[in-house]
C-alpha cells in the first residue's frame, strides 16, 4: 500500500506540474493576443506606406498622360485652323508679276496654310503676292513683328540706343541689339511703358498701321489700331508693344514698312500690276516720307542678329549667300489660330528684295517655321541668279549699312 500511495503521489504531483504549464503557456498565448501592436503596428504602417507609394505612381501616370494627351492646365491650348491647305493660289491675278519670284514663293510656301508677299523697297511694286485672299485679309495679331516700329519709335524719342543697357531687373539687363535678336518680351514692355500710348500711337500711324498699305488693290483691309490703350488689367501699352495685342496688322502693312526700312525712309503707297500693261506704266506712289534714315543702322544690327543668331537662324539652315535683316513673330487668338510672321528683306550687292511670310494654323505653325521658309524663298532666287542679274544703285540714304558688319 505504501508503494502504491507514493505512486499516487507522484501522479497527481505530476498533473499539477501539467496543469501550471499548460495554464502559464495559455496565459501567455492569451497576452500576446490580446497585445498586438508591436506586430500589427509594422503592417499597418507598411500598408500606408504602400497605399501612399501607390498614389503618387498613380498621380504621375496621370500626369505623364496628360502630358501626352495635352488635357494637363499647362497643355490646353486647342487649335481650329489648319496649318495646311491645297489652294493656296486660287483666285490669284499675277499676270503683272515677276514670274520667277512668283514661282520661288510658292515653291517655298508648299503646302502651309499662308501668304507670301515680295517687295521691290525702291519702287513699292508688288513683286508677288501668293494666296491673295489671305494677303489682302483684315490681318491679325502682328505679335512680336510689332517690336520693329516699337524700336524705330523708342529710337526717335531718344530712350534708347542700340548698345544703352535696359534694365529688366535689378542685376539684369539688356540692349536693342539682344532684344530683337531674342525678340524679349520684357524689354520691349519695359521700353513701351516709358513711350505711352500717345506717342505710341502716333508713331505706329506714321509706320502705316491702321491705315491702307496698297494704291487701289481691290479687296485690301487696313487692319486697326485702337484709338485707345489696352486695358492695364491685360498688359496695358506694355502688351502691346512687347506682343501687339489689341491691334491687326496686314502682310502688306509689315511689309511696306520694312520697305522703307530697306530703303532708308521712303514709305511707297504699294502697287500689284495685274497685267502687262500696267506693268509698263508702272510709276511709284510715295505716301510719305520717315525719319529715320539715322536710325534704320541702329535696328539693323538687331534685324541681322536675329538670322545669324536669334529667332530667326532657321533661315540660315537653306540659305546664309546673302546677308538677310529680319523680325519673327509668333502667337495666338482665343479662337484657335495660332500665327507666325516672318518680315525680312534681303541686303545684297545688287539691290535688295523685301518678304513677309505670314502663317496660321495649329501648332505646326510659329515665327521660325515662316523664317524658314523665307530661307527656301531666297534659296530658290539664288539658284535662279536673281540676286545678280539686275545690278541697281543704292539708295545714298542707306549707305551707312554697309558698316554695320553684315557682308
Amino acid at each position: 500500500m505504501k508503494n502504491g500511495s507514493k505512486l499516487v503521489r507522484v501522479l497527481i504531483v505530476g498533473m499539477i506540474v501539467l496543469a501550471a504549464t499548460l495554464c502559464a503557456s495559455a496565459a501567455s498565448v492569451s497576452a500576446r493576443s490580446s497585445h498586438p501592436r508591436a506586430k500589427s503596428s509594422r503592417i499597418t504602417e507598411n500598408a500606408r506606406v504602400q497605399k501612399r507609394l501607390s498614389q503618387q505612381r498613380h498621380s504621375r501616370r496621370l500626369v505623364r498622360a496628360s502630358v501626352r494627351t495635352g488635357t494637363h492646365r499647362r497643355f490646353s491650348e486647342h487649335f481650329a485652323t489648319s496649318s495646311f491647305a491645297d489652294d493656296q493660289t486660287f483666285g490669284d491675278v499675277a499676270a503683272g508679276e515677276d514670274p520667277i519670284v512668283r514661282r520661288a514663293a510658292i515653291d517655298a510656301l508648299g503646302n502651309m496654310n499662308g501668304t507670301v508677299v515680295a517687295i521691290d523697297p525702291s519702287d513699292g511694286r508688288i513683286l508677288a503676292m501668293v494666296n491673295q485672299r489671305l494677303a489682302l485679309s483684315a490681318g491679325a495679331i502682328p505679335c512680336s513683328t510689332i517690336k520693329v516700329p516699337v524700336a524705330l519709335a523708342a529710337l526717335s524719342e531718344n530712350l534708347v540706343t542700340k548698345d544703352s543697357m535696359v534694365m529688366l531687373s535689378k542685376h539684369w539687363g539688356m540692349t536693342l541689339t539682344q532684344a530683337l535678336a531674342h525678340s524679349n518680351n520684357a524689354y520691349f514692355e519695359t521700353v513701351g511703358r516709358r513711350l505711352g500710348f500717345e506717342k505710341y500711337s502716333y508713331y505706329a500711324h506714321q509706320f502705316g498701321l491702321g491705315e491702307l498699305a496698297g494704291w487701289d488693290i481691290p479687296g485690301e483691309h487696313l487692319g486697326t489700331f485702337p484709338s485707345t490703350p489696352l486695358e492695364e488689367k491685360l498688359g496695358g501699352v506694355g502688351k502691346m508693344c512687347s506682343f501687339g495685342e489689341s491691334i491687326s496688322m496686314t502682310p502688306l502693312q509689315l511689309g511696306a514698312l520694312l520697305a522703307a526700312i530697306a530703303n532708308g525712309g521712303t514709305l511707297y503707297y504699294l502697287q500689284h500690276p495685274t497685267s502687262l500693261d500696267e506693268l509698263v506704266s508702272f510709276q511709284p506712289r510715295v505716301k510719305r516720307h520717315l525719319d529715320i534714315g539715322p536710325l534704320v543702322p541702329q535696328i539693323a544690327e538687331g534685324m541681322a542678329g536675329a538670322v545669324q543668331y536669334g529667332t530667326a537662324r532657321s533661315l540660315r539652315w537653306s540659305f546664309s549667300e546673302e546677308p538677310v535683316l529680319g523680325k519673327t513673330g509668333t502667337c495666338s487668338n482665343n479662337a484657335g489660330t495660332r500665327y507666325g510672321w516672318f518680315g525680312s528683306f534681303a541686303n545684297t550687292e545688287f539691290g535688295r528684295i523685301v518678304v513677309v511670310v505670314f502663317l496660321q494654323g495649329g501648332r505646326p505653325t510659329f515665327g521660325p517655321k515662316a523664317a524658314e521658309l523665307t530661307g527656301h524663298f531666297y534659296r530658290n532666287l539664288e539658284d535662279n541668279n536673281f540676286f545678280d542679274s539686275k545690278p541697281t544703285l543704292k539708295p545714298a540714304s542707306t549707305a551707312g549699312m554697309d558698316n554695320i558688319g553684315l557682308h
